[in-house]
């Protein structure tokens, strides 16, 4: 769930979901206060044509018998007696006025200073399916009403005795029925939305680990069709740029090793041995810089074709290779797995660690085992390992340790630079750390292959 809503898909479908909830829930209480305003105007013009007609049937009604005749008379909502008026308020309400002028001249109607009890405590109106509820806002005041005989009588508006909806409706059922289907459409629609974008994501990523992949299919809106056609160009871009930097050197190194041939040759004819000696190990050293400088470049290609590999085998046979070569290896553990790779590429990555083990810490234990999906071949030597503050350096071309991993010991310094990008294309990661037990360890991670992902 956490990565859910960490992703794109997953923030469209929460900002979708919850706006259309708001803008229901706007929606629906803005459409009760209207039905609210809507059956207290009209409940208000029902009181006032109530009490002009109990008025005026009580204005006939003999005087003596008036107290009898509104006894029976009232009903709930209005309710009118005799008796001596109440202090008037400052301003007559809007009941009142409009009450007068139905009554028409003759009649006396003010509003009173007071308000009945019920005023204090109206029946509240169901709002939001029954989530929310307002007070009733309608007509409840104290009127004083004289008539045209000249008697004073007592009118009180009260409010209604029960709510104007049924607030035992059980709207449950409608809310959660409501809620699925705006999940489900805000749900498709973050799904269509974010579609192609995690398309160009998938993209991108395996073109780090092959930059021959398949080209993106130009389909969709206009603007995913022009993202697709620029990845695509990009992608025909750096390939290009890859090979005609492979291509030149190559044939830099091709150049170079005549010469450098020529000279080893004529170096055989120097009179003094420790001259001689000296200038064929400088001479050396530049040969295998120009061999593994070309080895980074080829690194960095992904021309070799992806093809399942069995893991086991592949290191059994490195690891046989490294002890033909007189070099002190042994392998322990199994993974069991599958990986996608290329061989050639793996086994350069594979022969890189385990010579740099033999070659620093005179040999080479390596161990493979299974960690969370993904296999973790480590390569142990019993050599004075790396300070830690220079163990993200040595990964840099050309860069060497000197106190530990002198130019006395061989090599260039591009060992690791090349195992970690072919590890890297592959999806891996390369860590080093010093063991507790001494020497240094590396570690190589590759994901397993899941056919058909």
């Amino acid at each position: 769930m956490k990565a859910f809503l960490g992703s794109m898909t997953g923030r469209v479908f929460i900002t979708l979901l919850l706006g259309v909830l708001i803008t229901g829930a706007l929606t629906q209480w803005l459409a009760d206060n209207e039905r609210q305003r809507v059956l207290e105007h009209a409940r208000d013009q029902n009181l006032i044509e109530r009490a002009e007609q109990l008025i005026m049937a009580t204005e006939i009604v003999p005087t003596a018998a008036r107290p009898a005749y509104l006894e029976v008379a009232n009903r709930p909502g209005l309710s009118l007696e005799v008796g001596a008026p109440r202090p008037l308020a400052k301003t007559t309400s809007d009941f009142a006025e409009t009450l007068a002028e139905r009554l028409g001249a003759g009649y006396h109607i003010v509003s009173a200073d007071s308000r009945p009890r019920a005023c204090d405590s109206p029946p509240r109106i169901p709002q939001l399916y029954g989530l929310l509820s307002a007070r009733w806002r309608g007509a409840c005041e104290f009127l004083n009403v004289r008539l045209r005989d000249g008697e004073e009588l007592r009118l009180a508006v009260l409010p209604p005795r029960a709510a104007a909806v049924n607030d035992d409706t059980d709207y449950r059922a409608v809310i959660v029925l409501f809620f699925l289907s705006i999940a489900g459409l805000a749900y498709l629609v973050a799904r269509m939305t974010t579609r192609p974008l995690k398309r160009l994501a998938v993209a991108a990523q395996e073109l780090g680990n092959d930059i021959n992949r398949p080209p993106l299919d130009v389909s969709g809106a206009s603007e995913i069709r022009q993202a697709s056609t620029a990845f695509n160009a990009m992608q025909a871009r750096i390939r290009q740029y890859i090979f005609q930097r492979t291509q030149m050197l190559a044939a830099i190194t091709h150049d170079l090793q005549t010469p450098l041939t020529r000279m080893r040759l004529r170096l055989e004819k120097v009179a003094d041995a420790d001259l001689q000696e000296r200038l064929i190990g400088d001479l050396s050293a530049m040969q295998a810089m120009v061999r593994e400088g070309l080895e980074l470049a080829r690194s960095m290609d992904t021309t070799e074709t992806m093809q399942m590999l069995d893991l086991d085998s592949l290191l059994d046979s490195v690891c046989d290779d490294a002890a033909d070569a007189s070099q002190a290896v042994t392998l322990s553990g199994r993974s069991g797995m599958a990986i996608l790779g290329r061989p050639l590429d793996l086994r350069r990555c594979l022969g890189n660690l385990i010579d740099n083990a033999v070659k620093y810490g005179r040999e080479a234990g390596v161990t493979v085992d299974r960690v969370n999906g993904a296999a973790r071949i480590r390569v142990r030597d019993s050599g004075p390992g790396i300070p830690p503050a220079e163990q993200a350096r040595v990964f840099d071309p050309f860069y060497r340790v000197e106190t530990s991993r002198s130019r006395e010991s061989g090599g260039t310094g591009l060992g690791l630079t090349i195992a970690r990008n072919i590890a890297e294309q592959h999806g891996g990661s390369i860590a080093l750390s010093n063991h507790p037990e001494g020497g240094l360890e590396v570690t190589l991670m590759l994901p397993e292959y899941y056919p058909g992902k």
